[in-house]
């Protein structure tokens, strides 16, 4: 089948037909789960692409099946960012099971093609109803941050993230997961130039400035406010909005593009946004209004009851956010917790990061079913022996 089309009102329409994005994409085989953004589908015989793309970022993903169409690799996945008029065209590498670049004649033979409204039959429209949910979602994401993040060739996916992913300290639910989103019944093949994965920000764990010792260190650790400086300035510049590009990449990488390595990415930079304690009251208000809107989007994306328009949904393919992933002994639960009660029980607070921290907290109570009782104001809050995400107390050397 083709890509599905919903209504639209025809001026809307008529100007992306005419300075609208085309994705041409030839020959993929029958079956093959295609995504692009929020939509996803199965193709039919006659696919040849997507149609009447706004312009801006999108990530593209799809899964290789068997002939009878009942099993299937892993997600591979790219971000592209989208010029009016312009026309992307991959070709599926029959030998490799991908979809591969073309020839610069190819390119422009194609385009001229696509201009001419040759391929207009087999192209599907992408389906402007859902446009709004993939804004949210990506808001941040811009070419430079594309550009900055993407690995070499483009594509993203779990079969590749051994090397990055293995050694990387994970809870037993991870574990689980990681082996979910490995498993498959027949080899992938990826892009030959692909020789490492996204070039994520490194974020410490412990940061041990020079001169600072004991007490003053611990507490150093136990607020991220100074390390989310440090990582603002060394790494992005001072933009807040490089960084809640990244965010939002990782996270559409890992929801989308099923890549580990991309959620270790999304659970490093919220943790670290959630662990500090002044930076929301004093120093990063703002960042913090537009931190706690990106992940509360996040959230009420991935945890949706209904997925519409997803064809794979019949195969198995994992598109949206499984329970597993944010237990209730997850590092989400026991990070907001802390982060809720230090917000709603501050004296004098900003207006907006109230309300956006008061939305996040009953999105996660009515979707998950998490309860955040107040915080213990003598003792605190207590934590497993061996809970990553406890307080750190950092033992100086003789």
């Amino acid at each position: 089948m083709l890509l599905g089309s919903s209504a639209m009102d025809p001026e809307v329409a008529l100007e992306l037909v005419k300075c609208g994005a085309t994705l041409l994409f030839l020959d993929v085989p029958q079956y093959t789960l295609l995504g692009i953004d929020t939509q996803i589908f199965s193709v039919g015989a006659n696919f040849k692409g997507i149609k009447m793309i706004p312009p801006g970022p999108h990530f593209v993903y799809y899964s290789s099946s068997s002939r009878d169409g009942k099993e299937f690799a892993p997600m591979v996945g790219f971000f592209i960012d989208a010029s009016p008029f312009e026309v992307v065209i991959r070709k599926w590498n029959q030998q490799e099971e991908r979809l591969a670049e073309v020839t610069e004649e190819e390119v422009e033979r194609f385009s001229q093609s696509v201009k001419s409204m040759e391929f207009d039959r087999y192209l599907g429209p992408y389906n402007l109803s859902q446009y709004g949910d993939w804004k949210r979602i990506s808001g941040y994401i811009t070419k430079d941050v594309i550009g900055l993040l993407e690995p070499i060739g483009g594509d993203i996916t779990v079969a590749c993230e051994s090397d990055f992913v293995g050694t990387t300290s994970k809870s037993s639910m991870e574990k689980a997961l990681d082996e979910q989103l490995r498993s498959s019944k027949f080899p992938v093949s990826v892009n030959k130039n692909h020789t490492r994965g996204c070039y994520y920000t490194s974020i410490p764990r412990v940061v041990k400035p020079e001169g600072i010792q004991g007490h003053e260190l611990t507490s150093l650790n136990l607020d991220k406010t100074q390390l989310l400086e440090s990582v603002l300035a060394e790494n992005y510049g001072g933009s807040e909005d490089l960084l809640l590009g990244e965010l939002q990449f990782s996270f559409v990488a890992f929801l989308m593009g099923q890549s580990l390595q991309a959620f270790l990415q999304w659970k490093s930079l919220v943790t670290l946004l959630l662990g500090c304690s002044e930076a929301p009251f004093h120093t990063r208000t703002h960042l913090f209004i537009k931190f706690i809107r990106v992940v509360y989007y996040q959230i009420k994306y991935g945890f949706q009851k209904e997925f519409t328009e997803c064809a794979s949904n019949e195969h198995g393919c994992v598109t949206l956010l499984d329970d597993l992933w944010f237990s209730v002994d997850s590092f989400l639960h026991r990070l907001c917790k802390d982060f809720f009660s230090l917000v709603l029980s501050a004296s004098v607070i900003d207006g907006q990061l109230v309300s956006w921290t008061r939305k996040f907290k009953e999105l996660l109570e009515s979707t998950l079913g998490w309860k955040f009782e107040q915080k213990d104001e003598v003792n605190g809050i207590y934590f497993e022996e061996d809970d990553e995400y406890a307080p750190t107390v950092v033992v100086m050397d003789d």
